[in-house]
Parts: C-alpha cells; structure tokens; sequence
C-alpha cells in the first residue's frame, strides 16, 4: 500500500524532517557513548605499533581504557532499559474480529478509501475519545505473554503486539451507543488515515525512541536505577519541540487524506462528540460514582449514556433535534453482542475512574438500571442517615444513641452554635474518610496496583457540603417511611426524590437554609407541604 511509500504519500515533508531531527538525537547520543572507546582503540593501537612510546602513555592510555569500559557499561545499561522499558498501555477492553465483523469492515473499508494500512485490531476505552496506539513493543508481547500464563485476558491481542504491526485503533465505547453507523465513520475517518504516518519507518523509529525515553524516566523510580531518569529527561528535554511538531505533522496530514471521507457529516459528527462527553460525565459522575462508593458498578453505563443524552438534548435547547437521529441505526449494531461488551466496558470504567477491582465479586457487584433506585439510591440515603445520626450521637453529651428522627437534626442544627455544626461537619469527614481506608485496601488487595484510580472523578467536598448531603438523605428517608416517597434515578442529576410519581427537586434549597443561616422554617414547610412526620423515627440499615 501507499502507507509504506514515500512520505510524500503518509505524511508531510515537516513530519519526516521533525522525525529525523528526533533520530539525530538519538545519534549524537550513541556518539557521546563511543567517545572515550574510539579514544582509547587509537590510543591502545599507538601503542602497538610504538607511536606513543615512553611515559606518560601507559598510564594515559590505562585511564581511558578504563573510562571507556565505564562510559560503555553504563551507556549498555541505559541503552537497555530504554530498549526494553514498557511504554504505558492505555487499559481497554479487546474486541475480536469475531466479536465485532461489522466494525472491522467498516474500519478496513475506510482505510482501503484512504489509500492507508488498516489498524491491526480493535478496543474500547471507557471515555469520549479515539486515537491509534502501538503495541509492537516487546514489553507489550511479554505483558500478553504473563497474561495467558496466569490466565487472564490479555490486554493486548496477538497479530497487533508482532514486530512491524500496524497500531490498534482505540475507540470511545460510548460513541458506539449514541452515535449513528454513519457519523461513527466520519470521526474515525482523521484516526484511521493516521495509520499512513505511522507506517513511515523514520516516524516509527522516532515515536518508538520518544516512548522508550519516556518510559524511562518511570523506570528511573526503581531502587538502585534512580540515575537512569536524569540522561532520559536530558533527551526528552533535546528532542521535545520536534516531536510534538512531528506529531502536529501526522496529525494534519491525517486531517487531509481523510477531507474527502463524509466531510459534511463529519461537522454534524463533531457535535455529537461534544454531547456525548457532556452526557457521559454527569453519567459518571452523578450516577455511577454513588453505586461505586457502595461496592455496586452499573453494568451498562453504555446504554445508560443514551438515555442521559436523550434527555440531556430534551432540555438544552441548543441540543434540540439531536434525538432525531435516534431512528438511525445505532453504531452499536456493529458488534454481535452489545450488552457483552458494554458490561467490560462498564466494568473497566469503574476500575479507572473509581479504582474498582478488575473483576466482579461479593463486594463488587453488578446493579441493572431497573434497580438502581432500590439497590442503590434507597441504600445510599439509609447510609448516609445512619452515618449523621452516629455522627451526633457521638457528639451528644447524653449516654447511650437519641432517636433517629428528624426533628433531632433540625434541633441540634437551629439551636446550636456554628462552631457546634462545623464539629458535626467535621465529624462527617472524618467517619468518611476512616470508611474509605478499608474499602481502598480490600479494592487494592483484589486488583493489585491497578486498584488506584487513574482519573479520579471528583475532587474532596467541604465538610458543610458533605452534612448537606446527609440532611438531604435523612429527609428522604423519612419521605419514603411516612410520606409514601419512593427513591428514583435522573439520568443526569443521579438519586432523586420521587413523591406521587413526581421527582422533588425543590429540597436542597431548604437543606441550605438549615446548614448554612441556621433557618429551620423553610425545611418545616416543605416537609409539611409533602406530609412528612419529622418526630417519627426513620428506617436506617
């Protein structure tokens, strides 16, 4: 194909030029290496043949020998690591050709259009993105290699891992679900061309020494190899600029061969991205994140994010007409069994988000939507209201626990000091920060170092925030006890109150109230309005 040609065919004369400025680094580099042993070869065959007799030779050339035999061990040992060090490897979920026959067609369709390689295989990642990533390394067949051994899934397949390889083209799993077969081409058509560049040998050798670099520094962190990340840094530091201009260069002739591939439906295309990332954070961030922290992962966050968008697009008026589209055939047709892949990649979002074990047990299990409200939202104001009425349990002078009503909230937080409230704040944090410790350490002990969140989703909330939340949690609990409220699910707000069929937003204003101006009329009303009985004790777990 043309993608192993000239680059005048993948690429653009500042690509090429900016990938052999990488490569002369790397050269000079080698030169600094052999330095001091060309020095001594010359010194030492002087010597031989008696053109460097007498003092002070022999011990001259004794010192270089011995700085070269130096300069070379440890240049071998950089040189080693560099060689050898795994670059990262985004974690994603693996689908065959024999999983998903539609979408490789598709994607050898479009490469065959654009003149390019086709990607040597296919994955899923958990977020609103696409891009090509390189498994040729040996470090990446050696992680496989350990993977069948032990008996798990490997995270890389087998023909994208041998030597020369085309990269595997990494797809946003949530485009799949919300985006039609044909705008799903029209995204990837930019991605797929880049499969040309890559293909290029100078561009490969030169992204290859760039990972290498890269991968370096990390192993730099290792008791007795610290010394290696100081000359991997100097090198990134050398060739930084040409390798981001080489990438900028790949990435606008990507852009250009792809300009004739449904170029009009690729800017109604590129809306649709903006939405699906919109949608899919407040997926995860207020529905999936309260089932994560109960040890329950929502087994179809995919499907869940058609919904979120759908209604996100029923009230932004600038979203309007979007769910028009709908009538289209799905890109998620494209995979033989959708629900299958949607759990894995359900499953591994929770892992890289939230820090969830890698698989499905006891304490981390699956939930449908049809019982979310139940299972989850139900759980997580009981809680929650456990955990406020300890908590003032523990603050109260009196021996032995007060009744669990809400009246005893709405006392203690009218009639006391603020200094009072922000002691029953901090008492919130603490207990919640005591809980997070043992489930971190039984997620760590399930899924080894992986169990770390690689993109935390929510930075820490204040302590007043968090006795809000409580409040609001108490109070609903007592909805659904006396009031004949029932837990429900936003698909972009997460856990609300349903009261007669009818969602209850309208309560975190009077929780405010109560928190923050020490104003407990507005939250009476409103608890008269929906006929709650704050003085009858509330259901806890």
């Amino acid at each position: 194909m043309s993608g192993t040609g000239s680059i005048a065919e993948v690429g653009t004369p500042s690509a090429r030029s900016r990938a052999l400025a990488v490569l002369r680094v790397r050269s000079r580099a080698l030169a600094v290496g052999l330095l001091p042993a060309a020095v001594a070869v010359v010194l030492v065959s002087a010597r031989t043949t008696g053109r460097l007799a007498g003092d002070p030779w022999p011990a001259v050339t004794l010192a270089v020998c011995a700085v070269a035999a130096f300069v070379l061990l440890v240049g071998g040992i950089f040189a080693a690591v560099v060689l050898r060090a795994g670059p990262a490897m985004t974690p994603t979920v693996p689908l065959s050709e024999s999983a998903a026959p539609d979408l490789y067609q598709l994607v050898r369709d479009l490469a065959d259009r654009m003149d390019v390689p086709a990607p040597s295989a296919i994955a899923l990642t958990p977020d609103c993105d696409s891009w090509l990533e390189d498994r040729t390394h040996p470090a990446h067949r050696r992680a496989r290699g350990r993977a069948l051994i032990s008996g798990g899934a490997a995270g890389a397949g087998g023909p994208e891992c041998e030597p020369g390889a085309a990269p595997v083209l990494v797809i946003g799993s949530p485009f799949l679900w919300w985006m039609r077969v044909a705008e799903l081409r029209a995204v990837l058509a930019p991605v797929v061309a880049g499969t040309g560049p890559s293909a290029h040998p100078d561009i490969a050798d030169a992204r290859g020494f760039v990972r290498g670099l890269d991968a370096a520094v990390d192993v730099g962190g290792r008791r007795f190899l610290g010394w290696i990340a100081a000359p991997a840094r100097l090198l990134l530091r050398l060739c930084r600029v040409d390798a981001a201009e080489m990438e900028r260069g790949v990435a606008a002739a990507a852009s250009d061969r792809a300009q004739g591939v449904d170029y009009a439906l690729r800017i109604v295309a590129q809306e649709q991205v903006g939405l699906a990332y919109a949608g899919w954070d407040r997926l995860l961030t207020r529905v999936a994140l309260p089932a994560w922290r109960m040890g329950r992962w929502p087994a179809h966050l995919d499907a869940g994010v058609v919904s979120a968008l759908t209604e996100l697009s029923r009230r932004d008026r600038l979203a309007d007409g979007f769910t028009s589209r709908l009538g289209e055939r799905p890109a998620c047709d494209l995979l033989d069994q959708p629900g299958a892949v949607d759990e894995a990649a359900s499953l591994l979002a929770a892992r890289l988000f939230h820090g969830g074990p890698a698989e499905a047990g006891p304490d981390w299990s699956p939930v449908d939507w049809a019982a979310y409200p139940e299972e989850v939202v139900d759980r997580k104001w009981r809680t929650e209201a456990a955990r406020l009425l300890a908590a003032l349990d523990a603050l109260s002078a009196a021996p032995g626990p007060a009744a669990s009503t809400v009246e005893r909230v709405l006392t203690y937080l009218a009639a006391d000091a603020a200094t009072d409230a922000d002691a029953l704040a901090g008492r919130l944090s603490g207990d919640l920060a005591r809980e997070a410790v043992p489930a971190a350490s039984a997620a760590a002990a399930g899924s080894g170092a992986d169990a770390l969140p690689l993109f935390p989703l929510e930075a820490p909330r204040s302590g007043r925030d968090l006795l809000a939340d409580h409040v609001v949690a108490l109070v609903c609990c007592a909805a659904v006890d006396s009031a004949g409220g029932e837990p429900g699910l936003d698909w972009l707000d997460g856990p609300v109150l349903l009261v007669a069929g009818v969602r209850r937003a309208d309560l975190a204003g009077p929780v405010l109230s109560l928190v923050e101006d020490r104003d407990p009329g507005p939250l009476r009303d409103w608890l008269a309005e929906v006929g709650v009985r704050p003085e009858k004790p509330v259901r806890l777990v």
